[in-house]
């Protein structure tokens, strides 16, 4: 690698919620990866492009666990990288017992009775959102803070089997730990006060198991003396900020997207339910988050691209920018829910692809269509090149997002 004087450190400045970083534009256009320093100021590789990147994720010789933690690139101070480590030969182990136990959470049935609870849960937020218009027209409303904010915890809530009473505390815990800019300290304290709860939850549940991930983690746990606390806790805080952080980002932006362009809107608003799905994949492709990409480490020595990555290199594949790979995706950076096809890394690839994915798009859809169904005239009240970005988070989104109709 060059010297770190020389590389550019992530995060990088992002003006517009709707466009990736301007230096992400420039990368993009080189062959091969880039040398990068991470935001702790460590090296690492950068991979931008679509093939590479698709390449990367679905190749078992890249994990998210370095060979020799202590050699280990530091990536941030964000607490989902201050969890307790697993050996890199165990790694894929531990990713096939994940899925394992965590395949009847995402089951077709429960996905289509949790497709009916989502829809009773956006037509409430909906109904929130129009009664505080109606009653005072004059004033814009959050749509992040009465919609993309209470839908995915209130879901991953009831997914998890978390008491509703605790989801504002829920929601702070994944907000602290998707911070990369809140000190090592901080990020500790933050990772060691969610095992604390997911445990105390834990204990709570033994003794009344029910039709949830925790409780379909504790009934594993029985049945597998190897199937540890660090474990469930690992396995309960993936699924929290993926389900959460994330989706809620996503939504925003999807909606973002939308009104941006008042004519797509109209389009959309003329048949939600028939333009949902395709829609929804655009808004997935086109929704760039702040963070680092997906973290992981050379199990040895491979070629990507015309270079060699050295076992124990720090690989970032940015899957937000390779969503934008003008070798993949015709016209790029304009959103087109009419692409087709649209294969985008949105969740990654291979043995790390999302196993919530059908969640996350379960909601989008929902929440989208029936938004604009019910409120077909909705417009931003502020330009979008006005929306302030999330500070520090990993999973990008924005602080609010005021709209009127």
């Amino acid at each position: 690698m060059t010297t770190t004087e020389t590389r550019p450190q992530l995060p990088f400045d992002r003006p517009s919620v709707l466009d990736i970083a301007p230096l992400y534009a420039v990368l993009n256009k080189e062959a091969d990866p880039v040398e990068v320093l991470t935001p702790a100021g460590d090296p690492a590789w950068m991979v931008t492009r679509f093939e590479q990147a698709r390449m990367v994720l679905g190749d078992a010789r890249f994990g998210r666990s370095h060979p020799e933690p202590e050699r280990a690139s530091k990536v941030s101070d964000a607490a989902l990288q201050s969890g307790p480590s697993v050996d890199y030969d165990e790694e894929q182990a531990i990713q096939t017992r994940m899925r394992k136990l965590l395949v009847p959470a995402f089951s077709a049935g429960r996905m289509r009775r949790l497709s009916d609870h989502v829809q009773k849960l956006v037509d409430a937020l909906v109904d929130e959102v129009i009664a505080q218009h109606d009653a005072d027209p004059s004033q814009p409303v959050d749509l992040h803070a009465l919609l993309s904010l209470p839908l995915p915890v209130q879901v991953i809530c009831e997914l998890l089997g978390v008491p509703y009473a605790d989801r504002d505390y829920f929601h702070e815990m994944s907000t602290r730990l998707g911070r990369m800019d809140i000190g090592v300290e901080a990020a500790a304290q933050a990772w060691d006060d969610l095992r604390a709860y997911i445990l105390r939850l834990t204990e709570a549940k033994r003794s009344d198991l029910r039709q949830d991930v925790i409780s379909d983690l504790i009934r594993a746990q029985a049945d597998d003396p190897g199937f540890t606390d660090d474990l469930l806790v690992g396995f309960s805080t993936g699924l929290l900020f993926a389900g959460h952080e994330t989706t809620m980002s996503r939504l925003d932006l999807g909606v973002v997207f939308l009104l941006a362009d008042l004519a797509r809107r109209d389009r959309f608003a003329a048949d939600p339910d028939g333009q949902a799905q395709a829609t929804v994949e655009e808004v997935l492709r086109m929704s760039a988050p702040n963070g680092i990409g997906h973290l992981r480490y050379a199990h040895e020595d491979v070629a990507v691209g015309g270079i060699t990555i050295r076992r124990g290199d720090c690989v970032l594949v940015n899957s937000g920018v390779a969503n934008r790979d003008a070798d993949v995706f015709t016209d790029p950076d304009r959103f087109d829910p009419d692409r087709s096809p649209n294969l985008h890394l949105a969740f990654g690839h291979g043995w790390h692809f999302c196993i919530g994915a059908s969640l996350a798009r379960t909601e989008l859809r929902i929440a989208l269509s029936t938004l604009f169904r019910r409120i077909p005239t909705l417009r931003l009240a502020v330009a979008p090149e006005d929306l302030q970005l999330r500070p520090g988070s990993m999973s990008g989104g924005i602080l609010a997002l005021p709209v009127t109709w």
